[in-house]
């Protein structure tokens, strides 16, 4: 059975995360698990009562079961810990943004993700609609661990059959614009290989100013999520500039984000959704 891990922190998007984990759950036939981390064992009782009203409130409202897991410790290292412990495929998170009150927002949403071994879905209040995730966007950059990123593509698009946008910068230099045309090739192959309808879009402005391009068309096709490969202490800073993961999954639009590390569990042909 495969599992979905679901950090929350009993916010409206701890709520968010959980639905959009019940119907991925529902499509790809996996077990929910839902964690909350505390860092005093004075909060066990209370925190057991608030899991337990959850789940609960879960199989009353979407007729769904869900395990609930109590923690000690920390945020930057249990939820990766458990998803390891759990053998989970998926973590799926809400984030507060930019700004908040609570623990997970933009940049501990990174620091979280930074050293996991599992994909994450980063959500912001935003809710999954009942299509689930139909249209997904793809950027593809100057970076050759960007292509790791499709098996997983592939496999959310064969489940949700979904259409995949792959966008990437209008770079006039011949060197640049070579390789972004490498990448885009190999992708437009590997998508092509496995029946999976796609587009290739190119934007006006060079690599300086993808991001804010990539989420204006994310936002005009109203896309349900966006898959990044997570670069935050790596060489994409260097080329995109500071923040480029941060402006993603904070996106205005609130559009999901599935945010993977470069590893060598990632290889083209692996699928995390494989039993």
């Amino acid at each position: 059975m495969k599992k979905i891990l679901v950090p929350t922190d009993f916010t409206k998007v701890g709520e968010t995360a959980l639905n959009h984990a019940i119907t991925v759950a529902n499509v790809i036939g996996a077990e929910i698990h839902v964690l909350h981390v505390i860092d005093n064992k004075s909060y066990i009782a209370e925190t057991r009562a608030k899991l337990l009203a959850l789940a609960e409130m879960t199989k009353a409202e979407k007729g769904v079961d869900i395990q609930t897991i109590v923690r000690i410790g920390s945020i930057f290292e249990d939820i990766d810990e458990v998803a390891t412990e759990l053998e989970a495929s998926l973590i799926i998170m809400g984030t507060h943004g930019l700004r908040g009150m609570q623990f997970i927002t933009g940049s501990r949403a990174l620091r979280i993700v930074t050293d996991s071994t599992v994909p994450f879905i980063i959500v912001q209040e935003r809710e999954i609609r009942n299509h689930g995730y139909e249209n997904i966007v793809v950027p593809l950059d100057l970076h050759r661990e960007t292509k790791q990123k499709l098996s997983l593509v592939a496999d959310m698009a064969k489940y949700f059959n979904s259409k995949v946008h792959l966008i990437s910068p209008g770079e006039t230099d011949e060197f640049l614009k070579n390789q972004l045309d490498r990448n885009i090739a190999y992708a437009s192959k590997f998508l092509t290989e496995r029946e999976i309808s796609f587009t290739v879009q190119s934007t006006e402005t060079k690599t300086s100013g993808f991001v804010k391009a990539m989420l204006n068309f994310a936002s005009s096709i109203d896309a349900d999520l966006i898959t990044i490969m997570n670069f935050y202490e790596n060489s994409l800073i260097g080329i995109i500039g500071g923040g480029y993961e941060q402006q993603v999954i904070t996106n205005e639009t609130q559009i999901p984000v599935l945010c993977l590390n470069p590893k060598d569990t990632y290889i083209l042909g692996g699928s995390v959704f494989t039993t």
